[in-house]
């Protein structure tokens, strides 16, 4: 009996996580519980849940792993192999094309929550700084938005001509700086404030105004407009 162990189809039904996500929704099911529906077989020593649940402790940051996780990294792992890898993955990249399409929807900003709510999931658990700019119209309206340079903030790969270049090619009128901070805390430091007030004064010349400069982190975010900064 030590060496049992009790596989998806030998669970009561009620218990199985494809039975449950059609009884009661995706909503319910635990992390481990996705993993597995997409894990779908388990191997001779493991059900798929126990693998699932050997994914997600894999390393200290849970689910996370799977953000940032390569088909290679995965399929290192006993029982996942190439196959289940890239399922994973895949299933990740839908879930981040996902999170994009919001642009699609809610393209008007009228808050900082606005931007936060449309890249927060994409950008929270990235393991480096990313840097975005968002091109607005002259109704607040998202025209498009684009990645600037990815790297810890600094005045060498955040220049006002790569910003302002690009924000008069597609005729905004304003601009939202944002991005990330892979620590989770936004609290943003001192070169941030630099940039953004760097950032603000060229604006004024080429006549587009930085409207905000919104910091993600791990669940939350800081507004630099919000909080009097700028």
């Amino acid at each position: 009996m030590d060496n049992f162990n009790l596989t998806i189809k030998r669970m009561p039904e009620s218990e199985r996580p494809r039975e449950k996500l059609i009884r009661y929704g995706a909503d319910t099911l635990s992390n481990s519980e996705l993993l597995a529906i997409l894990i779908r077989t388990g191997t001779k020593e493991h059900s798929a849940l126990e693998l699932a649940n050997i994914l997600l402790s894999h390393e200290d940051n849970g689910i996370r792993f799977l953000a940032n996780s390569t088909i290679e990294e995965l399929s290192k792992i006993k029982g996942i192999g190439k196959t289940k890898a890239c399922q994973i993955i895949a299933a990740v990249e839908l879930g981040n094309r996902l999170s994009r399409s919001l642009l699609e929807v809610k393209k008007r900003i009228k808050t900082p929550r606005d931007v936060t709510d449309m890249f927060i999931n994409d950008m929270r658990f990235l393991e480096k700084e990313y840097f975005k700019v968002i091109f607005l119209n002259t109704k607040n309206e998202i025209i498009t938005y684009e990645t600037i340079s990815i790297g810890s903030l600094n005045a060498s790969i955040v220049h006002p001509r790569e910003v302002f270049n690009r924000a008069i090619k597609k005729s905004s009128a304003s601009i939202i700086l944002l991005h990330n901070h892979p620590s989770g805390n936004p609290e943003p430091s001192k070169e941030d404030i630099n940039i953004t007030k760097r950032l603000i004064k060229a604006g004024e010349i080429v006549g587009i105004e930085v409207l905000d400069h919104i910091i993600i982190g791990d669940g939350n975010y800081f507004s630099l407009k919000e909080n009097s900064l700028i």
